[in-house]
């Protein structure tokens, strides 16, 4: 389980709070859309979930255990794709930037390769590990940035826009993938502003507001109090 606990995040020590007081709690195998307009705090929110930013105030927990005392736990549980894949690809080749992960995790070799190859296979990248990262299409580097989390084996996938920029076929796959990784068990966070995609598949859907939390619902009592948050359910 994610939980956060009266969280506040600010920008600068006399900014405004990006996070607001937000107390929620994700748990395993739950498919969960955090959606908002611009500036309402997503992004900020999740990336407490693995420690990337740290409270001003209040406690984040994984597992029950305080992120802070454990971030090698907390980004094996809860592992993060981010808006612009690119800026997250640490090698040159597919296979190379997935084993990234569980290769700082000081696994054996025999390991390592299992999770790439079963991590490719998952997106449809099976077979791919040695091409060059830079001659992919954005599709294509998108299922590499959740390959290269899908390797980390984390109960908890957390992705950030993942279809900004995504032509239709890309969208669809990445969709596809999602779906079968939610009917697999993993627990799924999508952060976006653009419901149409993910809908159908979310058991939750929690909006959020100047910060804090506007909506927490399922999405059939969540799609009528949407519009007045700038967010246009499909």
């Amino acid at each position: 389980m994610i939980e956060t606990r009266d969280l506040v995040h600010r920008y600068g020590d006399d900014g405004p709070r990006a996070v607001d007081g937000v107390s929620l709690a994700i748990p395993d195998g739950e498919f969960v859309l955090l959606a908002g307009a611009n500036g309402s705090g997503k992004t900020t929110l999740v990336r407490h979930f693995n420690g990337l930013l740290a409270p001003d105030s209040g406690e984040v927990l994984v597992e029950g255990t305080p992120v802070g005392e454990d971030l090698v736990g907390a980004r094996t549980t809860v592992a993060m794709v981010f808006q612009q894949p690119r800026d997250a690809f640490v090698a040159a080749t597919v296979g190379a930037d997935v084993a990234f992960g569980p290769e700082n995790l000081g696994l054996a070799r025999a390991e390592v390769d299992r999770r790439v190859g079963d991590a490719l296979d998952a997106v449809g990248m099976a077979g791919r590990g040695d091409e060059r990262i830079g001659e992919l299409s954005g599709g294509e580097r998108e299922r590499v940035a959740i390959a290269g989390a899908l390797a980390m084996a984390p109960d908890h996938l957390v992705l950030d826009e993942p279809f900004t920029g995504l032509d239709a076929p890309s969208r669809e796959s990445v969709v596809s993938h999602l779906r079968a990784l939610s009917e697999s068990g993993t627990g799924v966070v999508v952060v976006t502003h653009d419901l149409r995609d993910v809908w159908d598949l979310a058991d939750r859907v929690v909006a959020l507001a100047d910060g804090r939390v506007a909506v927490d619902a399922p999405p059939t009592d969540a799609r009528d109090r949407l519009a007045d948050l700038g967010v246009r359910a499909p």
